[in-house]
């Protein structure tokens, strides 16, 4: 069948063109929502310390990247919020913005004089955005960390062996919390075309991981048995796991369904195993287990992971290496679909990163912006507030508010 996508038109703008977002966020949650608006093409200024900027700028370790990882397409609005000074021009500005997004903890823009009531009495087009730990109830009031919430939604109990809880390897309840919250604000702006007003969006931690659960919640309500740690489930189909390769490699194999596995025993020439009745069924295949998965293991030893891979790809088999993180710089689907973004790092080098997930007619969201400087294009918000030349210029004497320099991208 001929396909039916279509370029999009040259020149045409992005979604989200026109957009103005203040982002009040650190780390990754409120970082993350306001990349994936960046990235469809709303302005956004990351509002930061004048003095240092965000803290993510000069994380090491497992928070290395964040700042890198979570800020291209953004501009930096550098101001000093505990000034009466600077809040006043923040406040200034709220007039002039469509989102505001925050992740601060629980009640630090309310004694920081900028909270949801104020915002909204300065702009009631407004739509503030409020990333928590929890939503409104008795968790309220705590701090919540991606870790934190893992444990108590039964993620982590899900991702390790019993009685070893595990976080997953990425922070994706911070990800994921931050996306509800992009969610969140496009219908939040779809809707202020009827009513012209804006709304107050709330996404949070806590119940972004308890939705992820809600699969495993059914289950255990359809079942009647709670479900067990995914590295102790009961197979749903007869090979769905890791095996080892000749050269000390790892590849994952599934086959989930009948078609499969006549599939994958045609192309590796097991030509026996088509034959033998005790394999002609999924259910007979689980139930051969014991035997058929040593035995299979001891064939595919004599492979290596290239060979493995080759006649998986020939079969037409779900079939995944064991990659790390940074193997996916030299992924050939990756270059090839144009999935990675070449983003500055503090050092002055590049590194692809990858791009939103989503295409729209075919067309990706690019890096237009690298991820700026302290200040790096506040003068393009600043000039709203209609301040004076010399009153700006006091501001920035004082150390209320830095405008960085202009890099190119």
């Amino acid at each position: 069948m001929e396909s039916t996508q279509q370029e999009p038109p040259q020149n045409m703008p992005l979604p989200l063109a026109g957009i103005r977002v203040l982002e009040l966020g650190h780390n990754i949650m409120g970082p993350a929502c306001g990349l994936i608006l960046a990235d469809l093409g709303a302005e956004v200024y990351k509002v930061e310390r004048p003095d240092q900027g965000d803290d993510t700028r000069r994380l090491q370790g497992f928070g290395a990247g964040f700042f890198t990882c979570f800020n291209r397409n953004k501009k930096s609005l550098a101001i000093d919020l505990k000034d009466e000074r600077g809040r006043a021009l923040f406040l200034r500005l709220v007039e002039q913005a469509d989102v505001l997004i925050e992740n601060f903890a629980p009640g630090t823009v309310d004694r920081l004089g900028i909270g949801v009531d104020v915002c909204r009495r300065r702009n009631p087009g407004l739509i503030f955005c409020a990333l928590k730990g929890f939503m409104p109830g008795p968790y309220a009031h705590r701090p919540a960390l991606d870790e934190v919430v893992q444990m108590m939604a039964g993620l982590a109990y899900m991702t390790g062996p019993s009685g070893k809880p595990m976080r997953a390897g990425a922070s994706v309840t911070d990800i994921l919390s931050g996306g509800f919250g992009a969610i969140g604000i496009l219908a939040a702006l779809l809707q202020r075309r009827q009513t012209g007003r804006g709304q107050v969006v709330q996404a949070s931690l806590f119940e972004s991981v308890a939705f992820l659960m809600g699969q495993h919640m059914a289950g255990a309500a359809v079942s009647g048995q709670a479900p067990p740690p995914m590295p102790e489930r009961e197979r749903t189909w007869s090979v769905y796991e890791l095996f080892a390769t000749g050269d000390g490699q790892q590849v994952f194999i599934g086959l989930t369904s009948d078609r499969h596995w006549q599939r994958f025993c045609t192309a590796f020439n097991y030509l026996d195993w088509t034959e033998d009745a005790r394999l002609a069924t999924n259910q007979g295949r689980i139930e051969a287990r014991p035997w058929l998965h040593p035995a299979l293991q001891q064939r595919l030893l004599r492979l290596t992971k290239a060979e493995l891979m080759a006649l998986a790809e020939r079969a037409g088999i779900p079939f995944a290496p064991v990659n790390r993180p940074i193997d996916l710089w030299a992924d050939p689907h990756l270059h090839a679909s144009g999935g990675l973004a070449e983003t500055a790092m503090p050092d002055g080098g590049h590194v692809g990163l990858p791009k939103l997930p989503l295409r729209l007619d075919n067309r990706t969201f690019d890096l237009r912006l690298q991820p700026p400087a302290v200040g790096e294009g506040a003068a393009d918000i600043l000039h709203l507030a209609g301040l004076a030349e010399e009153e700006l210029q006091r501001l920035i004497e004082a150390g209320v508010v830095v405008t960085g320099p202009v890099r190119p991208t």
